[in-house]
């Protein structure tokens, strides 16, 4: 039986399956939030938030679904419990490091848990907002799509904060600092930065980019109480590397999140002082990091009230969510692949096996560049043991 399990779980077939159905309900989220958008907003601003949240968090835990139920994943809490009674009560920033290829669906699952993942927002690239089902449901939900142009961007920023925190329920908004995914070339080059401009060296991150931190203040300040300092770590000694194919193949993965609230009131109102509070802070999470992969621990080491880790069950809501989703997507496209296979007509047979075969090839095309994406992370840290 487990050996049975364990191919479901690992067929390309299956996965294909999830894939589909994920861009299919997309498509349709999509055309539920461009009728909100067309027929409610104009009219009740208030009301389309509401129920764009409901569509949103619809689209988003499918995905925390596979990592909580398919694969068994778990994610071990650091907070206090102050702190944990404040989360997701207010408006947030979450300033939260950007290692692994799996950072931000174990974000998400912590947003899940604490009922805020429908109106989770982040800065993003512009050229997202283009791509079908998550480019356009972020574009609808009013994220903060950026130009790489700061004086444009400065005006985006500003108008887009504040649509965000007039929202009627608690927003959070992640700023991933370090402007792109951590690998040993982008941090040579990081180290090398830092070194000519006499700043502290990081090991386990990117210098922070403060442009847009500082410029985003002026709205924080005003509207958004705090900010959620946040830390992911997957163990280096764990055998299942934390990627996507992991999860999609059933294989459990344990991440370790500690989150710290701080006032808002507690960054400098100067922009120098700001960007220098922000290097700060991320000299703090180096810190962090450095500890659990040398002890296994966050606090050993650090002046840092220890805190034991908490797990939250994960919710019925979501595995329910992505069952109906798999249901309303797959039957109709599975009935008319077999009706075109089983007609007997050689122009159908052909389309419907064409149909297949693409999709398969695609799939392993996936495959392979997340193959590609993880050696160059994974790979490169074995040298640098090495050496």
């Amino acid at each position: 039986m487990s050996s049975l399990l364990n191919a479901i779980k690992s067929s390309s077939i299956v996965h294909l399956c999830f894939a589909i159905s994920y861009f299919t309900s997309g498509l349709v989220i999509n055309l539920m939030q461009c009728i909100l958008f067309l027929c409610i907003k104009p009219f009740n601003k208030r009301l389309f938030r509401t129920l764009l949240y409901y569509l949103c968090y619809s689209f988003h835990c499918q995905l925390v679904a596979i990592g909580e139920w398919w694969s068994g994943s778990v994610l071990k809490i650091y907070i206090s419990k102050e702190d944990l009674a404040k989360a997701g009560t207010e408006h947030a920033l979450l300033i939260m490091n950007h290692t692994y290829e799996t950072d931000w669906l174990f974000g998400w699952m912590f947003c899940e848990k604490v009922g805020v993942l429908g109106n989770c927002k982040a800065y993003a690239k512009k050229v997202i907002s283009y791509i079908p089902t998550i480019g356009w449901s972020w574009k609808f939900a009013e994220f903060v799509f950026l130009e790489r142009s700061f004086d444009k961007d400065r005006e985006i920023i500003t108008k887009q904060l504040n649509e965000i925190f007039d929202y009627p329920d608690p927003a959070w908004l992640l700023l991933n600092a370090e402007g792109t995914r951590f690998t040993q070339s982008k941090h040579a080059a990081s180290v090398k930065f830092a070194q000519e401009r006499g700043m502290t060296v990081l090991k386990h991150h990117l210098i922070p980019r403060t442009k847009g931190f500082t410029a985003s203040l002026p709205v924080l300040k005003k509207k958004c109480p705090a900010i959620m300092d946040v830390q992911l770590v997957f163990s280096e000694d764990e055998k299942v590397k934390p990627t996507i194919i992991n999860l999609l193949r059933g294989k459990s993965i344990t991440g370790h999140i500690y989150l710290r609230r701080v006032s808002m009131s507690e960054v400098p109102e100067d922009e120098e002082q700001a960007a220098q509070w922000l290097h700060d802070l991320y000299v703090r999470k180096d810190k962090l990091q450095a500890s659990f992969h040398e002890t296994g621990d966050y606090f050993k080491g650090n002046d840092i009230t220890p805190i034991e880790p908490i797990t939250i069950p994960r919710r019925l809501s979501s595995v329910l969510n992505w069952i109906v989703w798999m249901i309303i997507a797959m039957l109709p496209i599975l009935y008319l692949l077999f009706s075109m296979i089983v007609s007997g007509n050689i122009f159908y047979i052909l389309s419907g096996v064409f149909v297949l075969v693409s999709f398969h090839l695609l799939y392993n095309y996936a495959i392979g560049m997340s193959k590609i994406s993880k050696a160059s992370n994974y790979g490169s840290k074995k040298v640098e043991k090495k050496d």
